[in-house]
């Protein structure tokens, strides 16, 4: 029994997650007496499916994740959870052998994201994956002691011009030594994105300085900032880092939904692309399918299939959940290699 859920904040309102899995398991259930089985076998799936709704019963077993993988076999005595930043769509599945494909998937399309969270004189940073927050090495700016100035201005007391030009040398030391440490935090990231191409790169701090380390990045890193955070560089911790990444990370997948129901919308009427279930799973089966879009709220199982042979084929996988880009996806779309016949 192979199970995926997910645990967003609008899945977890009024327990909705748990209406969904109590509907799968319900739907399960009606298939597997359908099917001509031994009545010892039919029992056991039955008790493994009983054993996953009574975990998802209790609320405070759920791990501090935005999904779930789960998966059980009382005869191989399995039952194995795993949190996950996020799930294409909820769906369960009875089968010989495990789904994992989707694990798979989303550790290699996941990447990892940098986060660097730094305020004027250093700098801390985290590498995000799938399944982690890590901290690396951090760097710390040379600074000039506040007091430096403060003894030049009491030698040249009484000589307002040579105690202006003193004050103005100190701030722009100061500011001088904070665009050489931004340059080194940027020079950093991109040694770090050298050494393991990145993903995406979240950018942390406070105020307006959140954002100053932007103009300092390579070129090549621009089109990777997936965003600026408002977060404390002293404080944070690799949780709140972890959460932030991955809300931001969401953001720009509404982002991508919305541009890939576009491209199928104007698609269809070229030939470029295929809308519809029908239509899609014909494509679908013809490995004729780039991009599978599948409608995240529609409950028909088909589009369950329809992903897990997406991500058998290595076909990338956007599970719709913005509302303007599910308006264009009737239940399944597809963005073709080649153009339909």
């Amino acid at each position: 029994m192979s199970c995926y859920l997910k645990l967003e904040p609008r899945d977890k309102t009024r327990g909705k997650y748990l209406i969904k899995i109590k509907n799968r398991i319900r739907q399960a259930l009606a298939t597997l007496e359908r099917q001509d089985l031994e009545r010892a076998l039919r029992a056991q799936v039955a008790a493994d499916l009983e054993r996953v709704q009574a975990y998802f019963g209790e609320p405070t077993r759920l791990p501090p994740a935005r999904g779930i993988a789960l998966f059980a076999c009382g005869a191989l005595d399995l039952f194995e959870v795993l949190p996950l930043p996020h799930v294409h769509r909820s769906r369960l599945a009875v089968a010989s052998v495990p789904l994992v494909r989707e694990l798979v998937a989303l550790e290699e399309e996941f990447g990892t994201i940098l986060v660097a969270a730094c305020d004027r004189t250093s700098a801390r940073f985290f590498e995000v994956t799938a399944y982690d927050a890590v901290e690396l090495a951090s760097l710390t700016a040379e600074a000039t002691r506040p007091g430096k100035f403060h003894g030049e201005r009491q030698a040249k007391r009484g000589n307002m011009l040579a105690g202006g030009f003193g004050e103005h040398n100190y701030h722009m030391r100061i500011r001088e030594e904070r665009q050489r440490h931004y340059a080194h935090v940027a020079d950093r990231i991109f040694q770090i994105h050298t050494q393991r191409p990145l993903a995406g790169l979240v950018v942390a701090g406070i105020g307006v300085d959140a954002a100053a380390l932007l103009p300092h990045l390579h070129t090549y890193l621009h089109d990777l900032v997936l965003g600026v955070v408002r977060l404390n560089p002293k404080r944070v911790t690799a949780a709140e880092v972890r959460e932030s990444a991955l809300a931001l990370r969401e953001e720009r997948e509404r982002a991508w939904e919305r541009a890939h129901a576009e491209a199928a919308r104007e698609g269809v009427g070229t030939g470029w692309a295929v809308n519809g279930i029908a239509p899609t799973l014909k494509a679908l089966e013809r490995g004729q399918v780039r991009t599978l879009l599948a409608d995240g709220q529609d409950d028909d199982l088909r589009i369950d299939d329809a992903i897990e042979e997406a991500l058998a084929q290595r076909v990338q996988v956007d599970v719709v959940y913005d509302e303007r880009a599910r308006r264009v996806v009737d239940g399944l779309a597809g963005l073709l290699r080649f153009r339909r016949s």
